[in-house]
């Protein structure tokens, strides 16, 4: 715990010196700077009567209060944000706005007197006003740290891919308070420095309806640069010069093992600790946690729900998968020749689908796909990965075979280990029924890729690891520039594309660069039009895409190669990730 705090800590820290700081500046500067409408003192004598002790007070705190709203909505933004999204059917951007339009009524109120007073109306009747636009630097705090996203760097990654797989325990959440507090200190103390100034720089005390104007024109100032993404030019213009620091910090992967993702253990899965991944023997490893948190069944009588109670006496494997990821396609064929030929022996098969992306939470999209792929076990929909959480499970595919008595006996995490889990399965067929006659082993070969490929490439914002380009990535539309050289295993961007968390969206003359090693190489996209494929000089290919986001081939050989292709979507477009085979 206290080596994710600290890594939390320096990597905001450093974060915080980054060139992603400089838009909010002025704001929080202003902010310490400038007293709360009605409570600017006449004199120095004033500040020791009891009547201005609360205002100066008040005032004092102001830097603090502006920096706590930063680190509370920062941290539940990146933490929850996109899911609470997802699960609210809102657009991803949804908060970014909220907070535009937050900055601006406070920037309207400390301009207009008469309308700061009207925002402070419904609060009236609290014990105290202090949570009013003028008298509470906390609701800008609020917004400011919905519209404060931070270059990218690996601890930001890592608190997002654990927040995009629900895997939030008391370990993230500390990375994430720490990371938000090392962050925000350096605003901190300009918001301190705009304090120390008001307080010793009379011309401050003797102007503060200048200053508060002031303040009031930045922040709408803020907020419309915003809306044109005057920022991202900004950090353009200036060197990232914090990027070396940011990856000495370490990496996403082991700050992902640091986090233990997997789930937490409890008295129900604590037993699963006693399977070895990929057994050759079957093993005891405890009764089968149950089923949580499924919102949706499909391809069970009456859609009607399945409880693994009910499944005594016949012999259960648990799939998790995901419809967009190319490893499970890989592994679901072998699933669905198991269930067909094991079936009517005693086998029943449940496909938990956890998404991965937010539009595969789309119950439509999943079923879809689950004809495509030929699934006709029933699938269990985990939008909130609660039954992914009860298993401690981490990887896309998993496979969890079940005994006629509930009991786990074999774990299989990734592709691969096919003829051991059929053979493990026939296995546990005969113990629960030695009289039955089972058909021939399956013969459908073992695609799983055994050399080393370009690991898999995500266009989102937080998840990205390996992109190269002279345009900062972060949230929002941007006018992307290739790079003049590209290095081995990464993606570039080029012309205007609007970038969120789970991918980036074409805007125009839009295309992407990627440098590869791999057999066969996937895109995941969805919407309406095509990508036109351009691969190492051959003639381009173009491909028609329509509907939900789903996988595309776009090169195919017949061995592990480098090579280089350019994707140009059509604009509306969204390009989610790359994966290899």
């Amino acid at each position: 715990m206290y080596s994710i705090v600290l890594i939390g800590f320096v990597g905001g820290l450093i974060t915080g010196i980054s060139p992603c700081i400089l838009p909010v500046l002025p704001v929080v500067f202003l902010a310490g700077a400038h007293e709360p409408h009605g409570e600017t003192p006449t004199s120095s004598t004033e500040t020791a009567s009891a009547g201005s002790r609360r205002p100066r007070f008040s005032q004092k705190s102001r830097p603090y209060r502006v920096i706590g709203g930063l680190v509370v909505s920062f941290a539940t933004v990146t933490l929850v944000g996109s899911s609470l999204l997802s699960l609210l059917h809102l657009p991803q951007d949804a908060f970014r706005w909220a907070g535009l339009i937050v900055l601006t009524t406070i920037g309207v109120g400390l301009i207009v007197p008469a309308v700061e007073r009207l925002l402070e109306k419904p609060f009236s009747r609290l014990p105290t006003r202090s949570v009013g636009t003028g008298k509470s630097g906390f609701s800008l705090g609020l917004a400011l740290g919905v519209l404060y996203v931070p270059c990218a760097g690996p601890v930001l990654a890592a608190i997002v891919v654990a927040g995009a797989t629900g895997d939030i325990g008391i370990d993230t959440v500390a990375l994430t308070l720490s990371f938000a507090v090392g962050a925000a200190l350096p605003l901190l103390v300009f918001a301190l420095a705009g304090r120390r100034v008001a307080e010793r720089v009379a011309g401050f005390r003797r102007h503060q309806r200048g200053i508060r104007i002031t303040a009031g024109v930045v922040m709408i100032g803020l907020a419309i640069g915003l809306v044109f993404n005057v920022p991202a030019a900004l950090q353009r213009a200036i060197p990232d010069y914090a990027s070396a620091l940011q990856d000495s910090v370490g990496g996403t992967d082991d700050l992902t093992a640091r986090l233990d993702i997997g789930g937490i253990v409890t008295d129900e899965n604590r037993e699963l600790s006693n399977c070895t991944d990929g057994a050759e023997q079957l093993q005891s490893c405890g009764t089968a946690p149950r089923l949580s948190g499924i919102s949706e069944w499909f391809n069970t009588p009456d859609e009607a729900p399945l409880a693994l109670s009910e499944l005594r006496g016949r012999v259960v494997l648990l799939d998790f998968w995901a419809y967009s990821c190319i490893n499970c396609q890989r592994s679901i064929p072998h699933v669905v020749d198991w269930y067909e030929k094991y079936r009517a022996a005693g086998l029943e098969v449940i496909g938990v689908h956890t998404p991965e992306y937010a539009f595969e939470k789309v119950p439509a999209n999943v079923k879809k796909a689950a004809e495509r792929l030929r699934i006709t076990y029933p699938v269990a929909l985990d939008p909130a990965f609660s039954t992914w959480t009860t298993y401690r499970n981490s990887y896309w595919p998993a496979h969890y075979l079940i005994d006629a008595s509930g009991t786990v006996r074999h774990i299989e995490f990734g592709e691969g280990g096919y003829a051991t889990s059929e053979r493990l399965i026939r296995e546990l067929l005969m113990q629960a029924d030695p009289t039955a006659t089972l058909p021939p082993p399956s013969e459908r070969s073992d695609t799983t890729p055994t050399e080393s490929t370009t690991p898999e490439t995500y266009l989102g914002v937080g998840k990205m690891v390996n992109y190269r380009g002279p345009t900062p990535y972060v949230a929002g539309p941007n006018e992307f520039r290739r790079p003049d050289t590209q290095p081995a295993d990464t993606f570039s961007l080029n012309g205007p594309w609007d970038l969120d968390y789970q991918g980036a969206t074409a805007r125009g003359d839009s295309s992407i660069g990627l440098d590869y090693h791999a057999k066969n190489v996937y895109i995941v996209v969805g919407g309406t039009g095509s990508i036109t494929v351009r691969s190492d000089g051959a003639d381009p290919t173009v491909i028609p895409i329509s509907g939900p986001p789903t996988f595309h081939k776009i090169v195919g050989s017949a061995e592990n190669q480098r090579g280089r292709v350019d994707v140009t979507p059509t604009p509306g477009l969204q390009v989610f990730s790359f994966t290899y085979g």
